[in-house]
């Protein structure tokens, strides 16, 4: 039998949907997409880029910590923005908050996202 368990903590964005904040399965929690929402407002930090990629893993770090990760514990990180021109910028962000070895990652460009932030972030993590 599956040890399934919902992650869920005040320290992030609650979900503001028919999703879990993570799902924790044996010793992986899959973690759903962050944006870039300040937990106690649920409004956008910013419009600035930036400002949004650094909250957006603030919020990812918060659940890793309520499954009793963190964020190096990540193995797989996909990464969707609204504008590609942004990514080297979003890498020197990463290196504020991951160690190496880095996560696998992908990059993805998109048209939009919800509330209108710049960036989400989700993963899957390994403890």
């Amino acid at each position: 039998m599956t040890n399934k368990a919902v992650i869920s903590t005040e320290n992030a964005p609650e979900a503001i949907g028919t999703y879990s904040q993570a799902i924790k399965v044996n010793n992986t929690v899959y973690l759903s997409g962050q944006i870039p929402l300040d937990p106690s407002t649920m409004a956008l930090v910013s419009d600035n880029f930036t400002d949004q990629a650094r909250q957006v893993f603030r919020n990812l770090k918060a659940v890793c910590q309520a499954a009793n990760g963190d964020l190096n514990a990540i193995v797989k990180l996909n990464l969707y923005l609204t504008d590609l021109n942004e990514f080297a910028q979003v890498n020197e962000i990463m290196a504020e908050f991951f160690q190496e070895p880095f996560p696998a990652r992908a990059a993805i460009g998109v048209k939009a996202l919800p509330k209108g932030a710049l960036i989400e972030a989700d993963g899957v993590m390994v403890i």
